[in-house]
């Protein structure tokens, strides 16, 4: 009896050390999430050698903004969290956090911390997009410009993609297959857009980069294309989610010739789809303003 005592608290002992560990691993994680509760498993952030100054932590976040790491909407850890990931005292954090606010490139809400300015979207001011999306030439201009750049995306994606990048680029697009395969056309739209953005960023060139997320912004801002009347094209769901595919198995091949063709191919048919559906959309006004003045409601349907 003695011995099985002594073994039941042999093993009490272990359990109880076990607990203590999961309980100290847990802890660790959880003082490694920011305030918003999303975990900072491997921060972007680096430690800074030596300063004394807000310069250095100024230069590091302007670098991650401009290589895509930090994008409009991502919100910083807090004040505490951040100083303690660039190893530099609140004050200096405080000084960098100014500099980058009165330079535009983050902004500090009430209640709701500090977050990366929305710099794509003054590319085009209002007016200016408003003049765009009213004519037809710039609609094509754009079509035609997006058409040349996308495929030098997509060539240097094959050539420089990391295997990180895959991953992401991966995960989009199974998002976007689950997208398609429950005709959810709204998070379909989504992933298309963040598709591209994956691509340009799997390219790691830095003004290609900028360029061409603000041709997605006008993209997702309806500026140029009504997605929705794309889609109600006969099979152009289908024929979207298909070259979309082809882009992907290119660059996962490493097949830059295959990969700028594909992109080529695409935006070809995205340019054609575009000008049907806006004659279509013509057609049907038309068609309702003729039934309209010759009776309306009133004439029996065919």
């Amino acid at each position: 009896m003695d011995s099985i005592r002594q073994s039941n608290s042999f093993l009490d002992k272990e359990i109880d050390q076990f607990c203590l560990a999961a309980l100290s691993w847990l802890r660790a994680e959880l003082m490694r999430m920011d305030e918003s509760g999303r975990p900072l498993v491997e921060t972007v952030f680096s430690r800074i050698e030596h300063a004394r100054t807000a310069d250095g932590v100024v230069r590091q976040i302007e670098t991650l903004i401009l290589e895509g790491v930090l994008r409009a909407g991502d919100r910083l850890p807090g004040e505490r969290d951040l100083a303690r990931q660039l190893d530099v005292s609140r004050p200096i954090l405080r000084d960098a956090l100014k500099t980058l606010e009165a330079g535009g490139l983050i902004v500090t809400r009430h209640g709701g911390g500090t977050c990366i300015a929305d710099v794509i979207g003054q590319v085009f001011s209002p007016p200016v997009a408003e003049l765009i999306s009213s004519h037809r030439k710039a609609t094509a201009d754009y079509l035609e410009y997006r058409r040349e750049i996308e495929a030098i995306a997509a060539d240097y994606a094959a050539r420089r993609a990391t295997s990180e990048d895959l991953v992401l680029l991966k995960a989009i697009m199974e998002r976007m297959d689950a997208a398609h395969a429950q005709e959810d056309f709204e998070t379909e739209a989504a992933c298309d857009v963040e598709f591209h953005n994956a691509i340009v960023e799997c390219a790691h060139n830095i003004v290609l980069l900028h360029t061409l997320r603000a041709c997605y912004r006008l993209l997702s801002d309806g500026v140029f294309l009504n997605r929705t009347r794309i889609y109600e094209m006969p099979d152009a769901r289908n024929t979207l989610l298909t070259q979309h595919r082809a882009i992907y198995d290119a660059i996962v091949a490493r097949d830059p010739d295959a990969a700028r063709k594909a992109a080529t191919a695409h935006m070809d048919f995205v340019e054609k789809a575009t000008f049907h559906a806006e004659r279509s959309g013509d057609w049907q006004r038309v068609s309702r303003l003729r039934l309209n003045q010759r009776g309306g409601a009133e004439m029996a349907e065919p």
